[in-house]
């Protein structure tokens, strides 16, 4: 008898607040997964219940909610009660005395419903999609985190690093990974958080607390080492395997951070990010080093301690591409394994893994859990549409030219990949030897700052020649330093400041069609990469239905689009009426 099991990563009441998502497992394989914010098209679905998602699991394997036969949540919050003094203080530290009563009544509240009503909201909220509601279990957060980094990285054993702004009541955590599973050997309480030092400056340089840490990351080598920034901030924070950044982070949120930069550096929080200095280049530089040095020393410790040579991660501070590059060239390290949704949406990967030996989960070499859309539903919103199109014999060589040509494309592809990267599946393409390439697609397409740096797709087996160490890095999760010879190959997708890349390598057992569009592309060019950015205009997620991609295409800077065997180009359309559009905007076939 089949056994179907649902994780949840809900971003309400006592389950964090962003990036919902949920994943089915059909006897312990997944089946499908997605995020709340491809179906809602709000970006990281702040404050959603994944209700979409949910359906869009039932919908793909074709089953109800009564068939599944356990939901896994990816929190316990019961677990809080192990920081309720910080809670305390926390409200302690607001107004007046109304105020304080109010905060403190507020803290008493939650933590009576964490303790014995922490599953009431959830069991709701399934309740109105179908009843009666399977049974539910809550799962520790780091450890799922830890499971979705560990049960997949076809290691054998490995030292496992969960990073990100708080769990239950953890904010950094090492486990020792082996065939028997997992074991916690270390936590680093909150609020001693490297994921909220890092929102800190985040928020400090203008960007949003968990949207804008990539920004600042692709900022960072824009700067250099400055004395003064760096004594200041290590006033407030130690670094290293006994870190300690509390001064900045002991509030939840940023405020009480941001104020304390602002005295410290004595120059306000800029308003809005974009236009930086030097001084805030800096800044950047100095924050990723003192990240980098932290994490780096707590990997060599304890690899060395446990006798580890392979490294597993997630959590949201995995996702600091610059960070894994300085873990895998440690001289401790042989390997590296990062989650490709390694922030909170990956959650639900973990739960539907952690009670299975970590030997019997499949290696995970591609992400490509979400929906796909056939020819014939794309041909009936053309038609609907009055958009031109074509069928051409071979999508590949057609494309490559096109892309050689200068072309900026779309490209949309069978299922969607879930994590914040685009692997080749909802992707805009473009030629990578050139630097008006890139500033072509920042300016015309993606509508963002112009030095903010794009990554490559690049043929798994050329790799080492262009990379220097380079080995298989499929999601887009790891920064590598490109050879010197190669450099004028790759102008489009190095950083200006570096001459680092964060790479795709793909093989044709991986995604056969972007393979073979890539192997195209080198018979023309002699370059065996592509020019790979997300399919979505600045500020919005990834597309995820053809209606998103036709209306994308059509407000950007693309010249080609296609869809699966489907190509459009822009120049052979006429223009479209606001009624077509709107058609576009609403009426798309899904499954």
């Amino acid at each position: 008898m089949v056994a179907y099991v649902l994780a949840l990563k809900p971003a309400v009441g006592l389950y964090g607040q962003h990036d919902p998502s949920a994943v089915l497992f059909r006897d312990g394989e997944i089946v499908f997964g997605i995020e709340e914010e491809r179906l809602s098209r709000n970006k990281h679905a702040v404050g959603e219940f994944p209700e979409r998602s949910i359906e869009a699991c039932l919908d793909h394997e074709g089953i109800d909610l009564t068939d599944v036969d356990e939901i896994r949540l990816p929190y316990r919050p019961e677990l809080r009660s192990r920081i309720l003094g910080h809670y305390l203080r926390d409200a302690l530290s607001v107004g007046g005395l109304a105020a304080k009563a109010n905060a403190i009544e507020s803290v008493v509240r939650s933590q009576i419903v964490s303790q014995f009503f922490s599953t009431r909201s959830v069991e709701r909220r399934l309740a109105a999609i179908d009843e009666p509601v399977p049974p539910i279990r809550t799962m520790e957060h780091h450890a799922c985190h830890a499971a979705s980094a560990f049960h997949p990285s076809g290691f054998d054993d490995a030292l496992v690093l969960t990073i990100d702004a708080k769990g239950e009541y953890d904010s950094t955590v090492v486990w020792d990974g082996t065939g028997g599973g997992l074991e916690r050997v270390r936590t680093y309480e909150h609020p001693n958080s490297l994921g909220l030092f890092y929102a800190v400056v985040t928020e400090y340089l203008g960007y949003r607390m968990f949207n804008g840490e990539g920004k600042v990351m692709g900022l960072a080598p824009y700067g250099e080492r400055d004395p003064e920034i760096e004594a200041a901030l290590r006033e407030v924070v130690e670094t290293g395997v006994e870190y300690d950044v509390t001064p900045l982070t002991r509030r939840w949120g940023t405020d009480h951070g941001v104020s304390l930069l602002e005295e410290l550096f004595d120059r306000p929080r800029k308003k809005r990010g974009g236009e930086f200095g030097q001084w805030e280049r800096n800044l950047a530089h100095t924050a990723q080093a003192l990240l980098e040095e932290t994490v780096l020393s707590i990997t060599e410790t304890y690899c060395r301690r446990f006798d580890r040579s392979t490294v597993a991660l997630a959590g949201g501070v995995a996702l600091n591409c610059k960070m894994n590059q300085c873990i895998r060239d440690s001289e401790v390290v042989d390997g590296i394994f990062v989650q490709p949704a390694a922030h909170d949406a990956g959650l639900a990967i973990g739960a539907g893994y952690i009670d299975q030996r970590p030997a019997d989960v499949p290696e995970m070499t591609t992400a490509y859990l979400g929906p796909s859309y056939d020819t014939d539903e794309i041909v009936d919103l053309f038609s609907v549409n009055k958009i031109a199109y074509e069928l051409p014999e071979e999508v590949e060589p057609r494309i490559a030219e096109r892309l050689a040509d200068g072309a900026l494309v779309g490209w949309f592809q069978g299922r969607m990949e879930i994590g914040p990267r685009a692997l080749g599946n909802r992707s805009i393409l473009a030629d990578p030897r050139t630097v008006e390439s890139r500033d072509r697609v920042n300016e015309f397409v993606k509508h963002r700052e112009g030095w903010r740096p794009f990554a490559p797709s690049i043929l798994e087996e050329a790799a080492p020649e262009y990379l220097v160490g380079g080995e298989p890095a499929p999601f887009m999760i790891q920064t590598f330093d490109v050879r010197e010879e190669k450099r004028r190959d790759l102008e489009a997708v190095l950083h200006p400041a570096d001459d680092t890349t964060r790479p795709q390598t793909v093989r044709a057992d991986q995604n056969p069609r972007y393979h073979g569009l890539i192997s195209e592309f080198e018979a023309i060019t002699g370059v065996p990469a592509l020019l790979n950015t997300s399919f979505n205009d600045n500020g919005e997620p990834i597309v995820t239905r053809p209606s998103e991609a036709i209306k994308d295409f059509f407000g950007m800077g693309l010249d080609v689009l296609v869809l699966g065997d489907i190509v459009v180009e822009k120049a052979a359309q006429r223009p479209v009426p606001a009624a077509d559009d709107e058609r576009v905007a609403g009426r798309s076939p899904e499954r």
